[in-house]
């Protein structure tokens, strides 16, 4: 595991150097997928000889024009197009489908020097906070093969986990970079709309679901980060690059100097354990210095508005399945597009206002704060054959997707956000921090994110699944 054990950040130093080549460091990943991926089914589609072949042509590229990336590769998400690779979307409606063009940021990756050489699973169309589908089954968690990877980008982070990733690209509406990176022990961010190319799409002004990086460590994810974003001329809200790159940011190493801290923004129960541990990172980032105070936004509109405005987005993108392949979904998303077409025009109204209050109210108290954390996800890792979180703390969920409320509340309001390793469970199960930042404030967030790595000391080693 030599190679597979360095970070993302040590192994662009070697490509640089000419000490690896890309191909090398496929090679490493073809070994390693084989031994370790027929016990957590994380990255179901390889792609390696289109990988080679893009390797090669990069190598052929003087060293100052291959990108930040430099020949890396990247695990791309199952609902993002690559040319001339399956793409699913974990559905069986497109269990052979094949793409004759990449979106936008399968592009941006190649571009920047990565080289994509497999595909990580998901659910079907991302939907609910369990990577399972019909077309390659279930991705299991690395750190006890029983539980869940969470969603939907599960296969990304049990990838990134288990050494058979060093970088790994997911995507998030209600959490899904985010709840699998609390779940699997790695870090997963949703940027900024309009940061990152999310194209494309039926609704380009639709920044509910937004593409982002995953990685081991934070320098790697600002690395990813980096890569990533781009000013794309096909997207109407993209963003310029910044001036000063995100992985600068981080290892300037500012260190935040008031936060707020919540247990559940006043919207959902919590599981004590994870609470306790949570609470316990934030007493150790007051300990270095810190100031910190309890303290969130009012959020009280969050479920009724992101529920309707969810199911206006899936009715947008995918609602023409309803009548044609109607047999072939799952009953979440079958019950999501049904809410969607059910819903009146006053209903949709009253949500973009509702939206539009939780936006004002959470850009003014983070006015006052450099950060605010939260639980990553209300709950550690449940067992696979659980479908969704059903209830937490004696609370019985309505729907399939109540249980990540603390996620979709930060996405309602468009606020940068990552999930960072800050414990372990009392049975070894990791739990995530979320840790969201200003508006438009990735470089800050990810600086916060690195000191509070430092404070915390985890280890960040890719681990061989526990197979229990």
């Amino acid at each position: 595991m030599e190679l597979i054990s360095k970070t993302a950040c040590e192994v662009l130093d070697l490509l640089n150097q000419d000490e690896v080549t890309p191909l090398d460091l496929l090679d490493q990943l073809e070994k390693r997928i084989g031994d370790v991926d027929d016990k957590v089914n994380a990255l179901p589609t390889l792609c390696f000889d289109r990988a080679r072949k893009n390797a090669k042509a990069l190598m052929d590229k003087p060293q100052d024009q291959r990108g930040e990336l430099a020949g890396i590769p990247v695990a791309i998400k199952d609902l993002t197009e690559v040319e001339g690779v399956l793409s699913t979307h974990g559905s069986p409606i497109y269990k052979d489908n094949i793409s004759v063009a990449s979106d936008h940021i399968a592009e941006r990756v190649e571009n920047s020097g990565g080289v994509i050489y497999a595909k990580s699973n998901t659910p079907e169309f991302g939907a609910g906070g369990n990577t399972f589908n019909e077309v390659f089954g279930a991705t299991v968690n690395p750190w006890d093969t029983r539980m869940s990877a969470a969603g939907s980008s599960g296969g990304s982070a049990v990838a990134l986990a288990t050494g058979m990733a060093w970088l790994a690209h997911g995507s998030d509406m209600g959490g899904s970079l985010r709840n699998p990176a609390s779940f699997c022990g790695i870090v997963g961010m949703r940027p900024s709309p309009g940061r990152v190319p999310c194209g494309p799409s039926y609704n380009p002004y639709d920044n509910l679901g937004i593409e982002g990086p995953m990685a081991r460590n934070v320098e790697d994810l600002a690395l990813l980060l980096d890569a990533m974003s781009h000013w794309e001329y096909r997207e109407p809200q993209s963003l310029e690059k910044p001036a000063v790159s995100f992985l600068d940011q981080v290892r300037n190493r500012e260190k935040p100097m008031r936060v707020a801290f919540s247990a559940d923004l006043g919207i959902t129960p919590v599981d004590p354990e994870v609470a306790a541990i949570c609470r316990k990172a934030a007493d150790q980032l007051q300990d270095s210095g810190v100031e910190v105070i309890e303290a969130h936004p009012d959020f009280t509109e969050a479920h009724e508005s992101f529920q309707i405005l969810r199911a206006v987005s899936f009715c947008t993108g995918i609602g023409g399945l309803l009548e044609t392949n109607r047999s072939e979904l799952k009953p979440e998303v079958i019950w999501n597009l049904e809410k969607g077409f059910n819903l009146k025009a006053e209903d949709v109204i009253k949500a973009f206002k509702q939206r539009n209050q939780l936006v004002t109210r959470s850009y003014e108290f983070m006015q006052n704060y450099d950060m605010l954390l939260t639980p990553a996800t209300i709950v550690s890792p449940y067992t696979i054959d659980q479908r969704y979180v059903t209830s937490c703390n004696g609370v019985e969920f309505d729907t399939y997707i109540d249980w990540l409320a603390i996620a979709y509340a930060i996405t309602l309001v468009s606020l940068p956000a990552l999930s960072l390793p800050c414990g372990f469970t009392s049975t070894g199960l990791p739990v995530g921090l979320q840790m969201v930042g200003k508006p438009r404030g990735e470089g800050g967030l990810l600086a916060g994110a690195k000191h509070m790595e430092d404070v915390l000391g985890l280890p960040l080693q890719p681990i061989d699944p526990r197979v229990k």
